[in-house]
């Protein structure tokens, strides 16, 4: 057991995603953002950067495609900003229900009753 566990280890370590290239290092960085998107779920609404949130969306969408098309493929990155943006997803719709921009919009026609 304790064999295979080292075998195991030491194909990681030496592959081309492992913890001696920027595949794992760039990643592991990454991890940052979702972490302090997390930490401003605890704030209010307003405090929330739409213009922000949007750019760190579309950035997460472009590393979560490069992510996929790099070869090797880095799974590390492509789960970092999947979570990254899920998370800012969530964020920007706290900021547009904030602003009033996701509200019900009350239907203000008559009814009329019919004869």
């Amino acid at each position: 057991m304790r064999g295979s566990f080292m075998s195991f280890f030491r194909t990681y370590w030496n592959s081309p995603v492992g913890p001696k290239t920027t595949h794992f290092w760039g990643p592991m960085a990454n991890w940052g953002f979702v972490a302090a998107a997390l930490a401003d779920l605890e704030k209010p609404p307003e405090m929330v950067s739409g213009n922000m949130t949007s750019v760190m969306c579309v950035y997460s969408a472009l590393c979560m495609r490069f992510a996929w098309m790099v070869r090797p493929r880095n799974y590390l990155l492509l789960g970092c900003h999947m979570s990254n943006e899920t998370v800012q997803l969530f964020q920007l719709s706290r900021w547009a229900r904030g602003q009033g921009y996701l509200q019900q919009k009350e239907d203000k026609t008559p009814i009329t009753p019919s004869p």
